[in-house]
């Protein structure tokens, strides 16, 4: 059975969000299995943890920039190899993605496993660490079901000094309007205009049927996808894209990766330079919930990868593929 989203995302924003008090339910991380698959200890009192992205992760797939080159730029650094985020991430997600590295209790508001924060209070947290990263990254769980969130901290940031001297990203999986129907006009262009502020957005497979593999929700969300992407895109964010991958191995996989580039297209011919693919890998918290077609889309996500490298081949110029992501224009005119 398929997830209701909008049901179920209803639900979980009740429980994850006090807006009276300014406060999200936020992930306990010491503990969980996801810990267990940590370079670093949790911080922030056993709320949050240093990612480290890394540029040059897999010699079999292709790299990813994200967010170094974007926080790189931002901060007026030379590009690194391994670039150090301070992560939060809020205690709910409306989808049950197979792949994904939290674990699932992480995931459905359950106060035994989280905590209400304001986020000053997390800022507050995030100072009293010794070797703080200049990046924080928002993350989840699903951000957009408390798109409050990114605005509270954008002012808390500005309020504790932090405006324009920190980098600040977060996670969409495209899976709501919650950002128009919480947010206003007035608000929204607050984030937009943010110094040092850009987001990432997840397409959650490459058509309807890989989508719903993955997301366990409806096959026609898929489209729905591209429709947020775009009208996020107007807002004037800075944003970016994944993609995974992963899918049940079929025919037609040629033409079925052209239709997906075609529709990155229809919002902005330059997309797919901004789109990144995710190689998918086994974490501590999915190796329980892998089955025999699991494993296969791990394998068969090679497969789907080649076929997206030949169409961005076809369609780009070496010149335009070379460019850093960053520095690939998609602003609407």
């Amino acid at each position: 059975m398929s997830i209701d989203t909008e049901l179920y995302s209803n639900r979980l924003r009740e429980r994850v969000i006090i807006p009276s008090e300014q406060k999200v339910l936020i992930a306990r991380l010491s503990g969980s299995e996801q810990e267990k698959d940590l370079t670093a200890p949790v911080n922030c009192r056993g709320y949050g943890r240093i990612r480290h992205f890394r540029l040059y992760k897999n010699d079999d797939w292709s790299p990813n920039p994200l967010p170094i080159l974007p926080a790189c730029k931002a901060l007026g650094h030379p590009p690194d190899i391994v670039l150090r985020a301070q992560v939060f991430q809020n205690a709910a997600c409306n989808w049950r993605c197979w792949y994904c590295f939290v674990d699932f209790n992480r995931l459905s508001a359950d106060r035994r496993f989280s905590e209400y924060f304001t986020p000053n209070e997390l800022i507050k947290l995030y100072l009293e660490e010794v070797d703080r990263p200049e990046v924080i990254d928002l993350s989840g769980g699903q951000p957009d079901l408390v798109p409050e969130w990114l605005l509270w901290t954008m002012e808390s940031l500005r309020e504790n000094g932090l405006e324009g001297k920190i980098f600040l990203w977060s996670d969409d999986n495209l899976s709501n309007r919650y950002f128009w129907k919480f947010l206003n006009h007035e608000q929204r262009k607050k984030i937009a205009q943010f110094p040092k502020y850009s987001r990432v957005a997840c397409f959650k497979g490459y058509d309807e049927v890989s989508f719903a593999f993955n997301t366990l929700a409806a096959p026609e969300l898929f489209y729905q996808q591209f429709e947020i992407y775009r009208d996020l895109l107007k807002e004037g964010l800075d944003l970016y894209a994944y993609v995974t991958f992963t899918a049940v191995p079929h025919e037609g996989l040629q033409s079925t990766m052209e239709r997906f580039i075609d529709k990155l297209q229809t919002i902005h011919p330059n997309l797919p330079l901004r789109t990144v693919p995710l190689k998918i890998d086994v974490f501590t918290p999915t190796q329980g919930r892998i089955t025999k077609n699991h494993e296969m889309a791990l394998t068969f996500q090679y497969e789907v990868h080649q076929a997206w490298l030949e169409q961005i081949n076809q369609r780009f110029s070496e010149t335009e593929r070379n460019l850093p992501i960053c520095e690939i224009s998609m602003r609407y005119e």
